[in-house]
């Protein structure tokens, strides 16, 4: 394949956008310069007027296969990703049975070879079956090219079962993914302690269930020398307290979910279930610290944290209603929609946090768009538009609050190698 986008605004992650044609060539990107000439039989992209980017890598979906395909699967999954410029992803373990051993890791990624045209990475549980007692297969699965291990969806409780993966699992090069809260202050994990439960007459979740329990799981990582990753960040303290520790020399990274940048307590309304997640979210307070915490660096990666539930279960009352949204078919498009077009952030930081960081917290090749690298890109209409619509969505499940909603931004096309995988 011969591909020549031209006239398009190119986005890295440091610098502004730059003016010029990318011609991809056997799946390399070849050349990049304004003005460039068609070779003969190639096909043209008028990307007048539209952003050229390094494809997205969401490093927390929840893809629900094994044992709940009902919600979603790694072939819808993984079409969604696309759908939202998205081409790699990593799965979380909380599957039934868990991703806990080299037998599940294999038909994981068995299944994702025969159905994912992206390529997709699994993490695997600190404890067997994320009961917080007795270690997961944790070799095994490193010898299958696990690098993530996470019990995400619950905290590990104990914290020297949690210490002793650390020491075990360090030495192999594996680094640990945390779900932080304390089950006993969490109650029903329905919604932020404060104003809005009270008015609801709903038990409350206190940020600080969260923030004790990141502190503790950075701090024990601290002192077994391992890396450790916070998930789904959703408190201003909880994102300070991440901040002071990477001043004190701990290998600590942290993710911030677009969910928890656009959304705060005050939009669940009348017991809206399309805002129920865990973490809940916090205050309006936190909204605009988060989103000042991912200008300065404090977040590594910004993921999604896609979590798709039937509308069967989310139509239950807001207690006993699942929580989490899914975010791979909308996460790029709101960012832009929210974020972008009111200059609060630009493209370079989307590319450095939602491209570039998470493939290398991965340990994976970023892909710049530069000459001589694999070609794996997209290109962004500002200028469009994208409704939200149940044929729009590629994800089994459609619990999103953008759903019915019309925003600015559109994915227009999806490159990877020498296959065009999205081109509306």
């Amino acid at each position: 394949m011969r591909l020549l986008i031209k006239g398009g605004k190119i986005a890295a992650e440091e610098g502004p956008l730059t003016a010029g044609d990318v011609l991809i060539e056997d799946g390399v990107i070849t050349a990049v310069g304004e003005d460039l000439g068609a070779p003969p039989d190639t096909q043209v992209i008028d990307a007048e007027g539209k952003i050229v980017a390094p494809a997205m890598f969401d490093a927390h979906v929840h893809f629900r296969e094994p044992g709940q395909e009902y919600k979603e699967d790694i072939a819808h999954g993984t079409e969604a990703a696309i759908n939202g410029g998205v081409t790699g992803v990593v799965m979380m373990p909380n599957t039934s049975p868990a991703i806990d051993s080299p037998a599940v890791v294999r038909s994981i990624l068995e299944r994702a070879r025969d159905v994912s045209r992206i390529p997709v990475y699994t993490s695997g549980c600190i404890t067997k079956d994320r009961a917080g007692s007795e270690l997961s297969g944790i070799d095994g699965m490193r010898q299958l090219g696990v690098v993530m291990l996470t019990d995400d969806g619950d905290p590990v409780a104990n914290p020297a079962v949690l210490k002793n993966a650390m020491e075990y699992a360090t030495p192999f090069g594996m680094f640990f993914a945390s779900h932080c809260e304390v089950a006993e202050l969490s109650g029903p994990r329905a919604l932020n302690e404060g104003k809005v439960s009270y008015q609801l007459g709903i038990q409350g979740s206190p940020a600080c269930s969260e923030e004790i329990c990141m502190d503790r799981d950075i701090r024990l990582a601290h002192a077994a020398g391992a890396r450790i990753h916070i998930q789904h960040v959703s408190s201003a303290i909880g994102m300070e307290t991440i901040r002071w520790w990477k001043q004190m020399g701990a290998e600590v990274t942290a993710e911030v979910s677009p969910h928890h940048l656009m959304f705060n307590e005050e939009d669940i309304g009348d017991y809206d279930t399309h805002y129920k997640m865990n973490p809940p979210l916090r205050t309006a307070e936190d909204n605009a610290a988060l989103l000042e915490g991912l200008k300065e660096g404090v977040f590594d990666l910004i993921a999604t944290d896609h979590a798709p539930h039937s509308t069967f279960e989310k139509e239950q009352d807001f207690v006993s209603a699942p929580n989490g949204i899914t975010g791979l078919d909308t996460a790029l498009v709101s960012l832009h929609d929210r974020f972008v077009t009111s200059s609060e952030i630009g493209w370079d930081l989307i590319v450095k946090r939602y491209s570039a960081e998470p493939r290398r917290m991965m340990g994976l090749e970023v892909v710049p768009v530069e000459e001589s690298k694999p070609a794996e890109l997209i290109v962004f209409d500002p200028g469009g538009e994208t409704t939200f619509s149940r044929e729009f969505m590629r994800s089994k499940s459609i619990n999103t609050p953008f759903l019915g909603q019309t925003l600015q931004g559109r994915v227009e096309l999806v490159v990877r190698g020498s296959e065009i995988l999205l081109q509306r």
